[in-house]
């Protein structure tokens, strides 16, 4: 198990930092816990607890529009609540950045999660989303770093998926 220093959290977090994102916007998830207290901890990273996740492409297109860099970050269950509203950054040519935890895969226990677990990947590609998923915790930094610059160079919707079996498998009574 990796030390809290050790732990792709601080790495995403650092690229966040180094590419001048304000606004992290979450629907809070276990995998994220880590990630989501530096961002609080730091204090200079605007951090918007949505009610839904689609909410948070919304919210990204609009700092983009005011001049802020943005992203969301969400489990995989959450995808599905966003594939309309991916419509939005791609009609402003605006970047949607977002990093998701997946569910449904690795040893998953909730037979639920697993359709939309198998179909994240699918589903943002067909909305236009360039997708990028991660197995070895080691290389979740530099891959959230590489898309975050293609989402904001390019001005497309970049996600990076966080393997479960990076995450861990959850069971009952584990949030």
């Amino acid at each position: 198990m990796p030390s809290p220093a050790s732990h792709w959290s601080h790495d995403v977090f650092h690229a966040i930092k180094a590419r001048d994102i304000a606004t992290v916007c979450t629907v809070p998830d276990g995998g994220l816990t880590n990630l989501l207290d530096l961002i609080e901890a730091d204090g200079k990273i605007g951090l918007v607890t949505l009610s839904s996740e689609q909410e948070g492409i919304g919210i990204a297109t609009g700092c983009w529009l005011g001049g802020q860099r943005a992203m969301i970050a969400m489990q995989s269950s959450g995808v599905g609540n966003c594939i309309n509203a991916l419509g939005l950054p791609l009609a402003f040519r605006a970047p949607c950045l977002m990093l998701v935890t997946m569910r449904g895969q690795w040893g998953e226990f909730n037979p639920w999660q697993v359709p939309m677990g198998q179909a994240a990947k699918p589903t943002m590609e067909a909305m236009g989303v360039k997708c990028f998923p991660v197995d070895r915790a080691e290389e979740v930094g530099e891959t959230f770093a590489a898309a975050a610059d293609l989402a904001f160079n390019s001005r497309t919707s970049a996600a990076v998926l966080v393997s479960q079996r990076i995450v861990g498998a959850k069971g009952f009574g584990q949030k």
